[in-house]
């Protein structure tokens, strides 16, 4: 370093000796930064998934995985594409092309043969597992909502924009029933478990039995005798499949809130206890003692609840949020057990695999990511 002045031109280079120190600093080496690390200072997310899927280019919507293969899983987004891949092989994905607006449900056969996957076009289409397109179901008049295989054959039931619920034979593509009488979005549905009935609920506030709030989610217990409903209102009602009545509803009403309610987002049954357990955007997850009609637990979240799975038969569920978060849940006891992390932005769907041993949740961050979860069945 040269000295400063119009001298220095003169002198040429002058160098800094020892005399030239004014003061002495002591550093600590650990206190200095990596030099070969361009983003010291910076912590990562942790991300606790074992696999990760990123073959969509835009937000991701539906997951499904197989009934029968445990490694054979299903999504679909706003990228106006489906695909079917397999968890743990990279080298194997298979395009569901042909929807022209998202794909916005998915769903197995029960029998494992057969996908169904419903668009925002108004299409269904029915593909085979290694992805070939079998037929496209036609006739609804605006976007689909949801699909749902019948329990025991290759019946498909989905629910439309356009206030429609429509019936098809997927083997021989025939329309066997179209259901009307909602008055707005048709946006939850399904058979009860023995086949043998049709539950709809719709943004006109009701839900419909077919062979009654703003019905966000339904679900059906396992004997077809009752069916619980979440609505925009943030209430959750049981109804009697046979006779149509509410036997149960919560918040009673004589119960008070403060603020606006928040939308109930997911409801389910247990398959194995006697509880029933709603998620809703005011980030609680409720779990209800169906028997007393009163709530067990209500584990709090840190954003909205948006989706949930049950780990098979067990007492764990699932629950997939707005914070990207995956939480797995104790229901006997209401604790949350583990907390996986991954995805960057609000879950919008998850799924189990037939032999419990991965979750498989999607985002609006456009990646679909595989968790363990074999510890807790």
């Amino acid at each position: 370093m040269s000295k400063a002045g119009h001298e220095d031109d003169e002198l040429g280079e002058v160098f800094l000796d020892e005399s030239d120190i004014i003061h002495e600093v002591d550093v600590d080496e650990e206190d200095l930064p990596d030099a070969d690390d361009d983003d010291a200072g910076i912590t990562e997310e942790q991300d606790d998934s074992i696999h990760i899927f990123t073959g969509h280019t835009g937000e991701l919507y539906a997951v499904a995985c197989s009934p029968t293969d445990p490694v054979l899983v299903a999504t679909g987004g706003s990228d106006d594409r489906g695909f079917l891949w397999k968890i743990g092989h990279a080298d194997w994905a298979s395009e569901l092309q042909g929807h022209t607006d998202s794909v916005s449900s998915l769903a197995f056969s029960s029998d494992g043969q057969l996908l169904a996957s419903g668009g925002f076009d108004g299409l269904v289409k029915i593909w085979d597992t290694s992805g070939n397109l079998k037929c496209t179901l036609e006739g609804p008049g605006g976007g689909i909502e949801w699909v749902r295989w019948h329990p025991k054959g290759h019946l498909i039931l989905s629910g439309s924009e356009d206030c429609t619920v429509w019936l098809w034979n997927a083997d021989n593509r025939r329309c066997l029933n179209v259901f009307s009488g909602h008055g707005a979005s048709v946006t939850c549905g399904d058979f009860t478990p023995d086949g043998k009935t049709i539950c709809t609920g719709s943004d006109d506030a009701t839900l419909r039995i077919w062979n009654p709030r703003s019905v966000e989610s339904i679900h059906v217990v396992r004997d077809s005798t009752f069916a619980v409903t979440g609505s925009k209102d943030g209430s959750v009602h049981i109804v009697n499949i046979t006779t149509g009545k509410v036997v149960s509803s919560w918040p009673s009403q004589s119960s008070s809130t403060e603020g606006d309610p928040e939308s109930i987002e997911c409801v389910s049954f247990s398959p194995n206890f006697p509880w029933a357990v709603s998620g809703g955007m005011d980030g609680n997850l409720t779990i209800w003692d169906v028997q007393h009609s009163s709530p067990r637990f209500i584990c709090n979240h840190e954003e909205g609840v948006t989706c949930l799975a049950w780990l098979g038969a067990s007492k764990f569920l699932a629950t997939g949020c707005c914070d990207g978060r995956i939480r797995l849940w104790n229901c006997l006891s209401g604790e949350c057990v583990e907390t996986l992390k991954g995805h960057e932005h609000a879950i919008q769907s998850v799924s189990v695999s037939s032999n419990l041993e991965f979750l498989v949740s999607v985002s609006i961050d456009g990646t679909a990511r595989v968790f363990e979860i074999r510890d807790f069945h």
